[in-house]
């Protein structure tokens, strides 16, 4: 199929094209011109006036979403990846909250089929290998250092779907296995930690390149401690999430990690659970007992905050209209940087030769249409 996606605004890497074009040959973009540059014909050419055209959003940091999790089966995996992709994300990863061997063996092998067909792009184990004073969401009696020998099984068990992994590095074996994973082509992430600064530039140093959800779940940045949140911000080679929803962090916080590290550091990340893209209500995660409140979901067994409820179209807003970035920036951050940070080079931007993921934008940002892999959804 070749479609033709003219006359909107296209925002490209190179910034935005008013009255430009998308040009689409079955599942690849093999064209993106201004209005300067006359389209080539087409089989079907969608006129596009008034809308907004960005790259699919791709998203590093979810668990689930309309009902599903993405440890509970297949038919929740399905249900999640739906109201992910209505919402304008068309790549996800799978994130995995801390869980017993045998169980997180089974959600390996029950993802590895949406891996293998291109309905997810990988696989994030954010646990079990976190700092129990640090649990969050989290149950620390799963909770555990990362023993080399289980590392290696985890990273067999998930036969190549793995593509990054959270973990505290203060933890015995932590800065060894963030070599290892690093050596195996996954990304090692910092998180739930209690590391201190000097031990969070020596876990980047062991080939750390993601912050989990910068701020949460770690210290504070103190005057005479700066912690993990000052080493992880200030080290270039580190892509900082942020979970811009409103509820995990200040906008003043928000602001002030973009002007710091900039859009090409930044990733928005929804953390988001069963319950995003549905109402209030009782929800589980990891199999704990969840409440969404007001939009704000709680662990019931600590009161911690469990994840987020937004979708990735809330975060682009967010990120125009609150925290004053361009669409192009909101496009990096939303899209581009988290593909770049998870070596995604088929996804994250409009430009020829990649896949054809397109998401119109109307005048209030809101998703009308979503185009994934050359088809509409």
């Amino acid at each position: 199929m070749s479609l033709g996606l003219v006359g909107g605004d296209v925002v490209t890497s190179r910034g935005v094209l008013p009255g430009g074009w998308v040009h689409v040959r079955g599942d690849r973009i093999v064209g993106v011109g201004s209005v300067d540059e006359p389209p080539p014909a087409s089989g079907t050419r969608v006129d596009c006036a008034g809308f907004t055209l960005v790259p699919g959003f791709v998203e590093i940091h979810a668990h689930g979403g309309g009902g599903g999790g993405y440890e509970e089966g297949p038919a929740s995996v399905a249900t999640a990846l739906a109201t992910q992709r209505a919402h304008g994300t068309t790549t996800s990863i799978a994130s995995l909250v801390s869980l017993p061997l045998p169980r997180l063996r089974r959600a390996l092998g029950e993802l590895a089929e949406f891996v293998r067909s291109g309905e997810l792009a990988g696989v994030h184990l954010e646990g079990p290998w976190l700092a129990g004073t640090r649990c969050g969401a989290h149950n620390p009696a799963w909770l555990r250092p990362p023993e080399p020998g289980e590392v290696r099984e985890v990273l067999e068990a998930g036969a190549g779907t793995i593509r990054m992994v959270t973990l505290a590095p203060e933890l015995e074996g932590g800065l060894a296995a963030i070599s290892t994973l690093a050596g195996a082509g996954v990304v090692a992430a910092v998180g739930h930690t209690e590391a201190d600064f000097a031990l969070t530039n020596a876990a980047v140093d062991a080939g750390a390149t993601v912050a989990t959800h910068l701020f949460n779940a770690m210290p504070a940045a103190l005057s005479r401690e700066p912690g993990p949140v000052l080493a992880l911000l200030a080290d270039p080679r580190v892509t900082v999430e942020l979970i811009a929803d409103g509820v995990h962090l200040h906008a003043a916080w928000v602001r002030q990690v973009l002007a710091a590290a900039g859009p090409g550091r930044v990733a928005m990340v929804t953390d988001a659970i069963a319950a995003a893209g549905m109402p209030d209500g009782a929800y589980t995660l990891g199999g704990g007992h969840v409440r969404v409140a007001g939009g704000v979901a709680r662990m019931l067994s600590n009161n911690a905050l469990a994840g987020g409820v937004t979708t990735s179209d809330v975060l682009f807003r967010r990120a125009v209209q609150e925290y004053g970035l361009s669409v192009a920036d909101a496009a990096r951050v939303t899209a581009t940087t988290p593909a770049a940070a998870l070596g995604l080079s088929d996804v994250g931007q409009l430009a020829s030769g990649l896949r054809a993921d397109v998401v119109l934008l109307d005048s209030a940002l809101t998703v009308s249409r979503v185009l994934r892999a050359g088809r509409w959804l």
